[in-house]
């Protein structure tokens, strides 16, 4: 199923469809993808990412050991964890990424429930103002300064508050570096593996495009693939046929 043009309904049937794509994805993840030690579930909150996810989990010490190495994965079922990505990195900081002050799925590891991941799916309200670009990319940083890995899903084209896309104004932050995206695929879904250094996975698809599965990592140097295209076909097969129909016109 093609990645349709969302642009062509108002945002609130784009919320809808994006509630039920969020459950699918979690509820794949969930069904064998993720190693037994790991869950997703969705998270409600205001706008952006979801609670500080910082302040609530405190140190970071529990997790991988800071030279990147991966924790062991137990093997009371669900999914393998893949050692690395298969996908070669977009682009990588050249130098340690400081740590500094600055609905969604939280991926958490069942020591203490920390989350190790979030995948979130880019919203017309994200790029509505200056302000709440500039929260959500903020928030980006803060989580991966914090060590928690991202996938970030966006159906939207550049507007005049990210003309060159999210993802630029997300690696511009960590990284201090231009990014052009390519004019003839404007939509982005972007992986982000966090260490000593931050890592970006970055596919470009255009309204037409079958998504691509993209890496979700759990650890350093470790990930599970993301069932983007079977997950989005699911969520949009329950979408109401009036607007299924609007999405699915052939374009004038």
């Amino acid at each position: 199923m093609p990645v349709h043009d969302w642009t062509r309904v108002d945002a609130g049937i784009f919320h809808a469809f994006h509630h039920d794509w969020i459950t699918d994805i979690a509820r794949a993840l969930n069904r064998g993808i993720l190693p037994g030690d790991y869950y997703a579930l969705p998270e409600q909150h205001a706008a952006g990412f979801g609670p500080d996810v910082l302040t609530l989990q405190g140190s970071r010490d529990e997790g991988p050991d800071a030279n990147g190495s991966a924790a062991p994965v137990s093997s009371d079922g669900g999914g393998l964890l893949v050692a690395a990505s298969q996908l070669a990195p977009t682009a990588e900081t050249d130098m340690e990424f400081y740590y500094r002050r600055q609905s969604s799925i939280a991926i958490r590891h069942v020591s203490g429930d920390r989350i190790v991941a979030m995948i979130e799916i880019v919203s017309p309200g994200n790029k509505s103002t200056r302000h709440a670009l500039r929260k959500f990319v903020e928030k980006a940083a803060d989580l991966l300064s914090g060590g928690v890995h991202l996938l970030i899903l966006d159906l939207f084209p550049p507007g005049p508050r990210d003309p060159n896309g999210i993802h630029a104004a997300i690696w511009d932050e960590v990284a201090g570096q231009p990014y052009a995206p390519p004019a003839d695929k404007p939509l982005m879904v972007a992986a982000y593996e966090t260490a000593l250094a931050i890592r970006a996975y970055v596919r470009h698809v255009a309204v037409g495009d079958s998504l691509p599965e993209m890496p979700l990592f759990l650890e350093p140097n470790g990930c599970v693939q993301a069932p983007l295209e079977a997950t989005y076909q699911s969520a949009f097969a329950a979408m109401p046929l009036r607007w299924r129909r609007v999405l699915e016109a052939p374009t004038a």
